[in-house]
């Protein structure tokens, strides 16, 4: 296995633990702490939760084309987290946020730091997932592995 490769697969494990660990994160937060998901939480969560199972898959099979998917899924994800939390956080954006079901997608179940909000953690989930797919898929360019 040359180096390319192991680089490839070490990313490719990256990306499905960050997916994993913000999936079962969102179910903590539902299933456990009991904070009802808002209508965008559930776009966001269309999104994540089959990443962990596609980028399980690929890496089981060292599938590296998945990097493709991944980065499509995160960016239709990330956009829909990054609305969200400017609903939460930018007064703007509070003033003419549309109705969002039983839960308002204004609301702050949690608010580490001033600005840690469970939009923002799927936004850094996202971003993260996005950055690994594109080194994948460069890396994939230059070694011409597919």
């Amino acid at each position: 296995m040359n180096h390319n490769t192991k680089t490839m697969e070490n990313a490719l494990v990256s990306a499905w633990g960050i997916s994993l660990i913000a999936t079962l994160g969102s179910l903590y937060f539902s299933e456990v702490l009991k904070f009802t998901p808002c209508d965008l939480c559930w776009f966001q969560r269309i999104f994540m939760y089959p990443q962990v199972i596609l980028l399980g898959l690929a890496v089981i099979r060292k599938e590296y084309g998945i990097a493709r998917y991944s980065l499509s899924l995160s960016i239709i994800g990330g956009t829909i987290s990054l609305y969200h939390y400017s609903l939460q956080k930018i007064p703007f954006f509070q003033n003419y946020a549309i109705s969002c079901g039983r839960v308002p997608c204004t609301g702050q179940y949690i608010n580490w730091l001033g600005f840690i909000t469970i939009p923002f953690l799927a936004l850094v989930a996202f971003f993260l997932i996005s950055v690994l797919s594109i080194f994948i898929i460069r890396k994939g360019k230059e070694g011409k592995i597919s």
